[in-house]
């Protein structure tokens, strides 16, 4: 009884992390500089790629491609924002400066350009 539910359900999160993906794209596209693009794609691209991941842990009905999916989300919500940092902290030392429409720069007062550590 709960099976054409369940489609409904999975299919609604598909869409939904879809178009999470899609605006990732679209701001990976868009967007100014080095930051603001790694901002959009680790965010959005985070949740969406979690969300179609939720969606396969709810189709599925084996109990090992659900722990596997619920795992990877997991994986996403943990490295995805500590890579994005760590990248933007590495373009920062390289030398690549935030656009001028970006209002704040909290590296200036820590980290000097050419700096190595």
């Amino acid at each position: 009884m709960m099976g054409p539910w369940i489609d409904i359900i999975v299919g609604v999160m598909i869409v939904i992390g879809a178009l999470f993906a899609l605006v990732a794209s679209i701001g990976i596209l868009r967007l100014n500089d080095v930051y603001m693009r790694m901002h959009a794609g680790s965010k959005a691209g985070t949740l969406g790629s979690g969300v179609m991941l939720l969606a396969l842990a709810v189709h599925a009905s084996d109990p090992g491609i659900f722990t596997r999916a619920v795992a990877g989300v997991i994986f996403f919500l943990l490295t995805a924002p500590v890579s994005a940092h760590l990248l933007a902290t590495a373009a920062y030392r390289a030398g690549y400066r935030p656009c001028p429409e970006t209002k704040r720069d909290d590296f200036k007062a820590v980290i000097r350009p050419g700096e190595a550590n």
